[in-house]
Parts: structure tokens; C-alpha cells; sequence
């Protein structure tokens, strides 16, 4: 018994259906092209909706080739820290609490300069 040793297949390391007899879903392979000349090609499925943009690999954003511009008026412009800052107070306001805030750390710092002083 020990001369013979038991074979097996290791568990879902592999399938026991074959590929034969399956066709894969229909596909398409869309081109797309960056502002330098860099094309990217992308397959999809057949049936699938295609994005007017595509990001290639090199994180360059590439248009459909033979495609229509996307439109991007519709778009809110980016609000940032400093705009919605504004919103809520004036820079008049942001002035006096700066100083404020400075003079408070000032003040500890030299506290703190102090303490080592002694």
C-alpha cells in the first residue's frame, strides 16, 4: 500500500468543464486617441454603450476616435475650501480671526520658551 500512492486533483484549482462548443458574448474594438497621438484601443461587448472619453494608462484622457465631442457645459464649476469659505464669512472677518489666531500662538510659543528658560 505504501508503493502506491493516491492521485487526485486539487480542489477548484481547476475546472473540469472544457471550453468546447462555448462562444464567447460578441464584442467591438473601439479606438480612442489622445491630444498627443496616443492610441488606446478598449474592447467592448456588443451590445455595450460607448463612453466618448477613456482614460489611458498613462492617465492622459483619450477622445473616441470618429466620435462626437462630449459636452461639458453642464458642469458646476469646482468649489473650493477659499469659495466656500467666503460664503460664510468676510475678509474682513478672516483678517481679525487670523491675527487672533496668531497672537494665541504667539503668546504660547513664548510661554513655552520660557519654561525651557528655567
Amino acid at each position: 500500500m505504501s508503493d502506491r500512492s493516491l492521485r487526485g486533483m486539487r480542489l477548484g484549482a481547476q475546472s473540469m468543464e472544457s471550453e468546447s462548443g462555448v462562444e464567447p458574448a460578441p464584442r467591438q474594438r473601439v479606438e480612442y486617441r489622445t491630444e498627443d497621438g496616443e492610441q488606446v484601443f478598449v474592447t467592448f461587448a456588443a451590445e455595450a454603450e460607448i463612453p466618448a472619453t477613456w482614460v489611458s494608462k498613462s492617465g492622459k484622457e483619450a477622445l473616441l476616435v470618429n466620435g462626437e465631442r462630449p459636452d461639458e457645459s453642464n458642469e458646476k464649476p469646482v468649489r473650493t475650501h477659499w469659495d466656500m469659505l467666503l460664503e460664510r464669512r468676510s475678509t474682513e472677518e478672516l483678517e481679525e480671526i487670523l491675527q487672533d489666531r496668531l497672537e494665541k500662538l504667539r503668546t504660547a510659543r513664548g510661554e513655552a520658551v520660557e519654561a525651557q528658560k528655567k
